[in-house]
């Protein structure tokens, strides 16, 4: 017989470890979902839109990325070296993509040619008619490094704006209270639930887009948007506690 839970018991919540592990796994699945998407993207773009450019498509991406890095983040208050900072992210990256899973080794083996005949020289004959996608996602994989260490430079952004935010969303909070303005329990909730997917969709549009575009476009945007809703959750936040 199947035991019957009872409804009274309590139902037991996850502890802060599990949430914390939770969120950094679904980052994770985030981060290796733009990656993949990014990857496709190049493919299909190098089959239908930019035929002619092929590989070096990507190869002025990273080009851009680059500059966008050594022009604009020469200053951060996460590091002193900006440029020293997203070396260590691409490289990071591209070992634990790369030569961790010795997907690397397998390239340079698949590349090598040979002659006669067999399964190594068929292989090889393979591997030269998609060598240039191969070669795409490696590049891509180096653009969405860059990409991604862009976002890292440029997150206190967020936390500047969540801070003007807040505070001014206090101050709208105590006006309509001693004003006797009207609560509503829906605004405050909708945008709660609005706030923290505004940054992932930031970080995943940026990490995906198929084209260079300076991060200012996406990240500004996205950081106000988060500061607005910051600042309607806390003016609608209930007058009295």
């Amino acid at each position: 017989m199947t035991e019957r839970k009872d409804p009274r018991r309590p139902v037991t919540q996850p502890g802060t470890s599990g949430r914390l592990l939770t969120g950094i796994a679904q980052c994770l699945k985030w981060l290796v979902l733009s990656l993949a998407f990014s990857i496709v993207i190049e493919w299909i773009g190098m089959l239908f839109w930019w035929e002619e450019q092929g590989l070096q498509h990507s190869r002025q991406m990273f080009t851009n990325e680059l500059h966008y890095l050594g022009e604009d983040f020469k200053r951060s208050i996460i590091t002193s070296n900006p440029l020293q900072f997203a070396q260590r992210v691409v490289d990071g990256i591209y070992y634990a993509l790369f030569e961790f899973t010795h997907l690397d080794d397998l390239i340079h083996w698949l590349a090598q040619p040979v002659e006669g005949d067999g399964f190594r020289v068929s292989l090889h004959q393979g591997y030269e008619t998609v060598a240039n996608f191969v070669l795409a996602a490696l590049q891509i994989a180096q653009v969405f490094s860059v990409r991604l260490a862009i976002l890292m430079l440029a997150t206190p952004v967020f936390g500047l704006v969540a801070l003007v935010g807040l505070v001014d969303g206090l101050v709208r909070r105590d006006l309509r209270r001693w004003g006797g303005g009207r609560e509503s329990s829906f605004v405050y909730h909708y945008t709660k639930k609005v706030a923290l997917p505004l940054i992932m969709m930031a970080w995943v549009i940026y990490l995906s887009l198929p084209f260079s575009l300076h991060p200012s476009w996406v990240i500004l945007p996205f950081a106000l948007g988060f500061g607005f809703a910051v600042t309607v959750t806390a003016s609608t936040f209930k007058k009295y506690l």
